[in-house]
């Protein structure tokens, strides 16, 4: 056992006395959860610095630059292919591979992508080649007569203006566990966005 989960756990313990018949119980699963921390993040960064993943892979727009990211590790080579290549492969929008993990990057000039541009990745690897949307897209798109789900390049020439002046933003990291909108109600039933609203949302 990790060094630390009992002590954590007798805190717990001493501050709710009927915990105590699960010590065994606690421990065990703390362990776990420490173990599953340790494997994510190799003990080089934190847990919310693990989750803030997308401040590193998928499309940024930095110092008039697009810089993209993505992990594929079984990949042999990999493009972006969207509007702005014709939906072909080009050798200017070949990623290149930075790392032995399978971390692939390509750096692109600001007037190679357009906001609105529809993107996606075409992966190659030993045993064939397949499209996919990147793993870190922020925004996806679904176009209304094929169907088909595409990345989108999202960004506006006038940035959003917020209409809620007195609004703080917190500066420690944010933690959202879960919310399922469509189970998350006490009907057996899919539920919908407004009921979620209404009955979860404070």
């Amino acid at each position: 056992m990790r060094s630390g989960v009992r002590e954590r756990v007798k805190r717990l313990i001493e501050i709710d006395p009927y915990l105590e018949p699960y010590r065994k119980i606690l421990e065990r699963r703390l362990s776990n959860v420490v173990d599953r921390e340790q494997q994510l993040t190799r003990g080089e960064l934190s847990i919310s610095g693990f989750a803030a993943g997308h401040e590193y892979f998928g499309l940024h727009f930095r110092e008039n630059e697009w810089v993209f990211r993505e992990w594929a590790p079984n990949a042999t080579s990999v493009y972006l292919v969207g509007d702005m290549t014709g939906w072909q492969e080009t050798k200017s929008f070949r990623l290149n591979r930075v790392n032995a993990e399978g971390v692939w990057e390509l750096s692109l000039p600001a007037h190679m992508m357009n906001h609105g541009d529809l993107y996606r990745l075409r992966i190659h690897w030993p045993e064939g080649v397949g499209d996919r949307i990147p793993a870190y897209a922020r925004r996806v798109v679904q176009d209304p007569e094929t169907l088909i789900f595409n990345a989108q390049v999202w960004l506006p020439p006038q940035p959003y203006e917020w209409k809620c002046l007195d609004f703080i933003c917190q500066s420690s990291a944010l933690f959202i566990y879960e919310a399922h909108v469509g189970m998350a109600q006490e009907e057996e039933k899919i539920g919908s966005y407004r009921e979620f609203m209404t009955s979860v949302l404070p």
